[in-house]
């Protein structure tokens, strides 16, 4: 594979730690970056992705697609020879898990009013 078709990315996590670099193909999927960050994941973190839906890559200010390359993620100064993309992490645990972990308080509330009447 020619050198220019290989891109270089590091993933920034909520914490300022990084995961990478890691080189790609322009032809990676954004899918694929997700499936490494995954199985990558710093041991020891208290936020952990159990599944690839539940990572958002953001780069320059822009949620990516599962369905992009890599290629079409670069912005034109991610070109510069020996320059290395950073792309954000953001963990966002599915909607129904987080639902059920909830804790609900259904014991009836006493109110109590301390009010004076003059």
């Amino acid at each position: 594979m020619p050198e220019e078709d290989l891109v270089d990315v590091k993933f920034r996590l909520y914490d300022g730690s990084d995961i990478g670099p890691f080189r790609y193909s322009a032809t990676s999927t954004v899918d694929m970056l997700k499936q490494r960050i995954v199985s990558d994941w710093p041991k020891g973190k208290t936020i952990v992705p159990k599944a690839v839906n539940e990572v958002k890559l953001i780069s320059s200010g822009k949620i990516l697609e599962n369905d992009k390359t890599v290629g079409q993620c670069k912005v034109p100064f991610g070109d510069a020879a020996g320059g290395v993309i950073i792309m954000h992490v953001v963990v966002q645990p599915s909607l129904a898990k987080t639902k059920t972990e909830k804790k609900v308080d259904d014991s009836p509330r006493k109110i109590v009013c301390s009010c004076s009447i003059l």
